[in-house]
């Protein structure tokens, strides 16, 4: 056999044994592990690498309109639909479960000296007001998201498909709507409650002190004590965060793409749990938590033992301009 007989043999033998090849590299096993015929010899995630995104041809001038798939799509959707409903439910049943604890070992923080009878004001009725709308507010936008991120999970099986898509829609509306609200409540609770929740010296006495967890000590206190600062600055912070996401959202596309999007999803539910989470605590302080603490946004005046025991240093300013004085001999 002559040379070039042997080349033509050996690239006739390479056709053969690619063209046997070639089907088995093409099947792919089913799901019942029988070879599937149909299956791509490269899969899906491959190619998504291959091309950036996936585009067709449109007549509109809305040029992100002709995007069918990108890669971060995906990305996105396994953070939607996987990271945040384990995240934020770790989040939120955590804390519950905290305060319960906390609320088990300590039970309610009573007034030691027990109610004297005299009350004295401590918040103004628009100091309420804004607080309260932008307590109400929250708790409507809190209930309405967390149906965003858990509903399909949680709701539908219980409400079935139809009821929950209509309890869904109407909770679109509620939850954009409300959120003009909220940002009202967030700018005036900002601008009202700012020159109080500065810092001062008597905070630092009232970390020394334990903050009034330790029974056998008093821990000095102005209009607010440091946790309640802290509670407001990072409700403050939280509040401008949550609200310029959320409204990146409500108003999609004027000046961001679908990347942009996609982040202003992410940043809005991440903070929107951590926010509903450190409100919890705000509310089981203010009602569980501690006796007599409700009452100041509830009817804004509050009992003179307890604001002694709790903001002493506020009550003795705000008695020395009223001009009065207060017994702390409890009330019979």
């Amino acid at each position: 056999m002559t040379a070039f007989a042997r080349i033509r043999f050996a690239m006739l033998l390479l056709m053969l044994l690619g063209l046997t090849a070639a089907p088995a590299l093409a099947q792919r096993l089913a799901p019942d592990g029988a070879p599937n015929p149909t299956a791509s010899v490269t899969n899906q995630k491959t190619l998504l690498e291959q091309a950036p995104r996936i585009q067709g041809r449109i007549d509109i001038p809305d040029v992100k309109a002709s995007v069918l798939m990108q890669p971060m799509g995906r990305t996105w959707d396994y953070f939607h639909e996987v990271l945040l409903h384990w995240g934020g439910a770790a989040v939120i049943i955590g804390m519950v479960a905290i305060l319960a604890l906390a609320y088990l070992i300590m039970g309610r923080l009573r007034i030691e000296a027990g109610r004297s009878g005299q009350t004295i004001v401590r918040f103004k009725a628009f100091e309420r007001f804004s607080h309260w709308l932008t307590a109400v507010s929250f708790v409507l936008l809190g209930l309405t998201g967390l149906n965003i991120t858990f509903g399909k999970v949680l709701l539908r099986p219980l409400v079935g498909p139809d009821l929950f898509s209509d309890i869904s829609e109407i909770a679109k509306y509620v939850h954009n709507f409300t959120s003009f609200a909220f940002v009202t409540g967030l700018a005036l609770i900002t601008v009202l409650f700012f020159r109080d929740n500065l810092l001062k010296k008597v905070d630092i006495d009232w970390v020394k002190q334990g903050g009034g967890f330790i029974k056998s000590k008093h821990a000095p206190a102005g209009r607010f004590n440091l946790g309640e600062k802290m509670v407001y600055w990072l409700s403050v912070a939280a509040g401008l965060a949550v609200s310029a996401s959320g409204f990146v959202l409500l108003f999609p596309f004027y000046g961001t793409n679908i990347a942009d999007m996609q982040i202003a999803q992410v940043a809005h539910a991440v903070i929107a749990i951590l926010f509903i989470a450190l409100i919890l605590g705000h509310i089981y302080i203010g009602t569980l938590g501690m006796e007599g603490a409700f009452e100041a946004m509830g009817t804004g005046e509050v009992d003179i033992n307890w604001a002694r025991e709790h903001h002493d240093r506020w009550l003795a300013e705000k008695l020395e301009t009223e001009g009065r004085q207060a017994s702390a001999t409890p009330a019979e």
